[in-house]
Protein backbone atom coordinates (compact mmCIF):
# COMPACT_ATOMS: atom_id res chain seq x y z
CA UNK A 1 0.00 0.00 0.00
CA UNK A 2 2.95 2.58 0.67
CA UNK A 3 4.67 2.02 -2.40
CA UNK A 4 1.12 2.62 -3.76
CA UNK A 5 0.66 5.98 -2.69
CA UNK A 6 4.42 6.99 -3.03
CA UNK A 7 4.02 6.45 -6.65
CA UNK A 8 0.93 8.33 -6.42
CA UNK A 9 2.57 11.33 -4.83
CA UNK A 10 5.71 10.69 -7.01
CA UNK A 11 3.87 11.17 -10.16
CA UNK A 12 1.60 13.42 -9.10
CA UNK A 13 4.23 16.11 -8.34
CA UNK A 14 6.46 15.45 -11.67
CA UNK A 15 3.33 15.96 -13.41
CA UNK A 16 2.53 18.90 -11.48
CA UNK A 17 5.83 19.92 -12.55
CA UNK A 18 5.40 19.02 -16.30
CA UNK A 19 2.47 21.24 -16.26
CA UNK A 20 4.38 24.47 -15.19
CA UNK A 21 6.92 23.85 -17.15
CA UNK A 22 4.75 22.91 -20.65
CA UNK A 23 2.62 26.51 -19.23
CA UNK A 24 5.81 28.39 -18.44
CA UNK A 25 7.90 28.16 -21.53
CA UNK A 26 5.18 29.95 -23.54
CA UNK A 27 5.38 33.13 -25.92
CA UNK A 28 2.81 36.70 -25.17
CA UNK A 29 -0.33 37.11 -26.93
CA UNK A 30 -1.04 40.63 -28.13
CA UNK A 31 -3.59 41.02 -26.33
CA UNK A 32 -3.17 39.42 -22.57
CA UNK A 33 -1.89 36.35 -21.45
CA UNK A 34 0.31 33.62 -23.07
CA UNK A 35 0.35 31.01 -25.65
CA UNK A 36 2.12 27.72 -24.45
CA UNK A 37 1.63 23.69 -24.51
CA UNK A 38 0.36 23.66 -21.15
CA UNK A 39 -2.93 22.13 -21.88
CA UNK A 40 -1.43 19.07 -23.09
CA UNK A 41 -0.20 18.55 -19.96
CA UNK A 42 -3.30 19.06 -18.11
CA UNK A 43 -5.04 16.68 -20.35
CA UNK A 44 -2.03 14.34 -19.59
CA UNK A 45 -2.66 14.90 -15.96
CA UNK A 46 -5.89 13.86 -16.12
CA UNK A 47 -5.26 10.86 -18.16
CA UNK A 48 -2.23 9.50 -16.10
CA UNK A 49 -3.45 10.61 -12.94
CA UNK A 50 -7.11 10.33 -13.10
CA UNK A 51 -9.40 13.12 -11.67
CA UNK A 52 -8.78 13.46 -8.21
CA UNK A 53 -4.69 13.65 -8.55
CA UNK A 54 -4.73 15.12 -12.34
CA UNK A 55 -6.68 18.08 -11.08
CA UNK A 56 -4.63 19.03 -7.82
CA UNK A 57 -1.31 18.37 -10.36
CA UNK A 58 -3.14 20.39 -13.61
CA UNK A 59 -4.16 23.63 -11.23
CA UNK A 60 -1.30 23.66 -8.73
CA UNK A 61 1.40 23.72 -11.65
CA UNK A 62 -0.95 25.70 -14.35
CA UNK A 63 -1.11 28.71 -11.27
CA UNK A 64 2.38 28.57 -10.22
CA UNK A 65 3.46 29.35 -14.47
CA UNK A 66 1.12 32.14 -13.85
CA UNK A 67 2.49 33.77 -10.57
CA UNK A 68 6.06 33.19 -11.93
CA UNK A 69 5.04 34.83 -15.39
CA UNK A 70 3.32 37.66 -13.67
CA UNK A 71 -0.17 36.66 -14.72
CA UNK A 72 -1.38 36.94 -10.53
CA UNK A 73 -4.73 38.02 -11.24
CA UNK A 74 -5.23 35.12 -13.61
CA UNK A 75 -4.25 32.45 -10.97
CA UNK A 76 -7.57 31.97 -9.21
CA UNK A 77 -9.61 31.37 -12.42
CA UNK A 78 -6.65 28.88 -13.53
CA UNK A 79 -6.52 26.78 -10.55
CA UNK A 80 -10.36 26.55 -11.13
CA UNK A 81 -10.58 26.23 -14.90
CA UNK A 82 -7.26 23.78 -15.38
CA UNK A 83 -8.53 21.54 -12.79
CA UNK A 84 -11.64 21.35 -13.86
CA UNK A 85 -9.95 20.23 -17.61
CA UNK A 86 -7.83 17.57 -15.82
CA UNK A 87 -11.17 16.16 -13.78
CA UNK A 88 -13.03 15.70 -16.22
CA UNK A 89 -10.94 14.00 -18.38
CA UNK A 90 -9.40 11.74 -15.78
CA UNK A 91 -13.54 10.68 -15.32
CA UNK A 92 -13.37 9.29 -18.79
CA UNK A 93 -9.66 8.19 -19.06
CA UNK A 94 -11.05 4.27 -19.04
CA UNK A 95 -13.44 5.04 -21.85
CA UNK A 96 -13.26 4.71 -25.78
CA UNK A 97 -10.98 7.44 -27.89
CA UNK A 98 -14.36 9.07 -28.73
CA UNK A 99 -15.32 9.41 -25.45
CA UNK A 100 -11.75 10.95 -24.27
CA UNK A 101 -12.16 13.41 -27.36
CA UNK A 102 -15.78 14.81 -26.77
CA UNK A 103 -14.92 15.12 -23.28
CA UNK A 104 -11.17 17.31 -24.27
CA UNK A 105 -13.28 19.50 -26.68
CA UNK A 106 -15.84 20.08 -23.88
CA UNK A 107 -13.29 21.02 -21.62
CA UNK A 108 -11.29 23.08 -23.64
CA UNK A 109 -14.97 25.07 -24.14
CA UNK A 110 -15.57 25.29 -20.37
CA UNK A 111 -12.15 26.72 -20.39
CA UNK A 112 -12.11 28.95 -22.53
CA UNK A 113 -15.94 30.44 -21.59
CA UNK A 114 -14.30 30.37 -18.04
CA UNK A 115 -11.79 32.94 -18.73
CA UNK A 116 -13.76 35.02 -21.24
CA UNK A 117 -16.43 35.16 -17.61
CA UNK A 118 -13.26 36.25 -15.79
CA UNK A 119 -11.62 38.78 -17.71
CA UNK A 120 -15.05 40.26 -18.01
CA UNK A 121 -14.83 40.74 -14.06
CA UNK A 122 -11.20 42.00 -14.41
CA UNK A 123 -11.92 44.51 -18.22
CA UNK A 124 -15.46 45.26 -16.83
CA UNK A 125 -15.66 44.92 -20.35
CA UNK A 126 -17.73 42.80 -22.30
CA UNK A 127 -15.64 42.88 -25.61
CA UNK A 128 -12.19 43.04 -24.75
CA UNK A 129 -11.93 39.47 -23.73
CA UNK A 130 -13.42 38.28 -27.24
CA UNK A 131 -9.95 39.23 -28.33
CA UNK A 132 -8.76 36.21 -26.81
CA UNK A 133 -10.86 33.85 -27.31
CA UNK A 134 -9.46 32.54 -30.34
CA UNK A 135 -5.80 32.44 -28.96
CA UNK A 136 -7.97 29.75 -26.13
CA UNK A 137 -9.64 27.70 -28.61
CA UNK A 138 -6.04 26.92 -30.46
CA UNK A 139 -3.76 26.67 -27.48
CA UNK A 140 -6.85 23.59 -26.14
CA UNK A 141 -7.10 21.99 -29.56
CA UNK A 142 -3.46 21.67 -30.09
CA UNK A 143 -3.30 20.50 -26.23
CA UNK A 144 -5.67 17.87 -27.46
CA UNK A 145 -3.84 16.73 -30.00
CA UNK A 146 -0.27 16.53 -28.33
CA UNK A 147 -2.11 15.37 -25.38
CA UNK A 148 -3.69 11.94 -27.67
CA UNK A 149 -0.21 11.56 -29.63
CA UNK A 150 1.91 11.13 -25.90
CA UNK A 151 -0.87 9.15 -24.12
CA UNK A 152 0.28 5.94 -25.56
CA UNK A 153 3.36 5.98 -25.11
CA UNK A 154 2.88 7.29 -21.64
CA UNK A 155 0.37 5.05 -20.75
CA UNK A 156 2.56 2.71 -18.94
CA UNK A 157 2.95 5.42 -15.95
CA UNK A 158 -0.91 5.78 -15.13
CA UNK A 159 -1.42 5.38 -11.35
Amino acid sequence: MRENNTKILTTSALLAAVVYIATYIGTALPFSGYAHLGDAAVFLSGLILGPHYGMLAAAIGSAMADGLKSYVIYIPATMILKGLMAYMIGKVRDKGTKTIVVTMVAAGLIMVAGYYGYEILIYRNIFAPMANIPWNIIQFVIGMVVALILIKPLSRFRV
